[in-house]
């Protein structure tokens, strides 16, 4: 009979394993999540490290006992946001998932493309942004919107009059322009109708100017995100193929930089396939010399760099490129001064650190900051401009007639 209760015993012995199993797994998942009330032996010996449990336990206590609710997510925010500021790192940063999404996505607006400065007699134009609806319809800069939809805009508050010009895209709105080098009392003046649009903040802007009679052209880049080198090699190419000019500037003022890549594929326009860009050294990192990949204008174009206190990052990584391989003469203030680089890393809650993986150095060794992660000396210009005129006309001015003079 013996053989007959085998069956049985061995069920029991089955349902008391899984039994065991499940409490066993029902009690790691409690303690996973309160690695704090674990017995000290078992802490030791199933936790990561010491201080990955004191910030867990930390966290943990907070959210539990914290006279008011903290979420987990929060609280994960604020520690690792903490962690970055302990650097000391001005150029680190942590950013949550919410803030990387608007990172990563820039915003828009709905317009003609211009940005304008008030004018007694209505909105004088300082900016034409490329492929926009008033580069479209010929729009200069210095050009005077004085009308909009037949309504002067003499007197009226700026916000009054550009919300004039603004509206929903695809509708029209008609202004009337003056345009400059004529007479106070003879104007002249035509009337252009635009179909308004949705506007990407655009990164470049170029215009054409002349000097001594010889045309020259002047792009300006904001900064170097994502995709910035095809917009600099479209308005180069506007500026060498429709405007004939003889000479470039290239506006890096107030530019922050961005990215790395971009600097080398914007250098790559104006330097040989295998000229070195930058040099960049890491802790993890092999060093590694970043190359031009060709595609260059011809080197009979002569080249000016504008560049202030501002001008930083990426910017001056393309300006000590340009400057150390004598491919142009810069023109402004010195720059910021910023010697190292950051790298975007992903986070499993969605979020990114952007924080300083290593410092870079011009073609001529020269690593442009304070000794590390604080501003340096930067590139010093070849031609000053006072730090007090650096944003007005007079420093494009100055580049342009530097520019001109090295015309052949």
């Amino acid at each position: 009979m013996t053989p007959r209760r085998q069956p049985l015993t061995f069920l029991v012995t089955l349902a008391a394993v899984v039994v065991l199993l499940l409490a066993l797994v029902a009690a790691g998942i409690w303690w996973g999540g309160h690695p704090e009330d674990l017995p000290g032996f078992m802490q030791r010996t199933f936790v990561a490290n010491r201080g990955t449990r004191v910030v867990d336990e930390a966290l943990a206590r907070i959210h539990r006992e914290y006279y008011r609710p903290i979420g987990e997510a929060q609280l994960s925010n604020a520690s690792i946001s903490g962690a970055v500021a302990s650097l000391d790192d001005p150029f680190s940063h942590y950013l949550t998932a919410k803030e990387l999404s608007e990172f990563d996505h820039p915003g828009s607006f709905s317009g003609i493309g211009v940005e304008v400065d008030p004018n007694r007699k209505g909105l004088q134009i300082v900016q034409v942004f490329n492929s926009t609806p008033a580069s479209r319809a010929g729009l200069k800069p210095e050009d005077l919107i004085v009308a909009v939809n037949g309504r002067s805009l003499a007197g009226l508050p700026e916000d009054d009059a550009t919300s004039l010009v603004k509206g929903a895209p695809d509708t029209d709105v008609k202004l009337r322009v003056e345009e400059p080098g004529h007479s106070a009392g003879h104007p002249r003046t035509r009337t252009v109708t635009l179909t308004r649009a949705t506007i990407s903040e655009p990164v470049v802007a170029s215009i054409t100017r002349k000097v001594h009679g010889i045309p020259l052209g002047v792009v300006a880049l904001a900064e170097f995100s994502a995709g910035a080198h095809a917009e600099v090699l479209e308005a180069v190419e506007h500026e060498l193929q429709q405007e004939h000019v003889r000479g470039l500037v290239l506006d890096l003022r107030s530019n922050p930089g961005g990215l790395v890549e971009e600097a080398q594929l914007i250098a790559s326009f104006f330097l040989p396939r295998g000229a070195v860009v930058v040099t960049t050294r890491g802790r993890v990192q092999p060093t590694q010399a970043l190359r031009a990949v060709g595609g260059a204008i011809p080197a009979s174009i002569p080249m000016v760099v504008l560049v202030d206190r501002d001008t930083a990052s990426a910017a001056e990584i393309l300006t000590g490129a340009l400057q150390d391989h004598h491919r142009a003469t810069v023109v402004g203030t010195h720059t910021f001064g910023k010697g190292v680089f950051q790298e975007e890393q992903s986070l499993a809650n969605g979020g990114a650190l952007d924080i300083t993986v290593g410092e870079y150095f011009t073609p001529n060794g020269h690593n442009l900051g304070g000794g590390g992660v604080h501003e340096g000396a930067g590139i010093s210009p070849e031609v000053k401009v006072p730090d007090k005129l650096i944003d007005t006309p007079h420093a494009l001015a100055v580049a342009l007639e530097t520019l001109a003079a090295k015309v052949k």
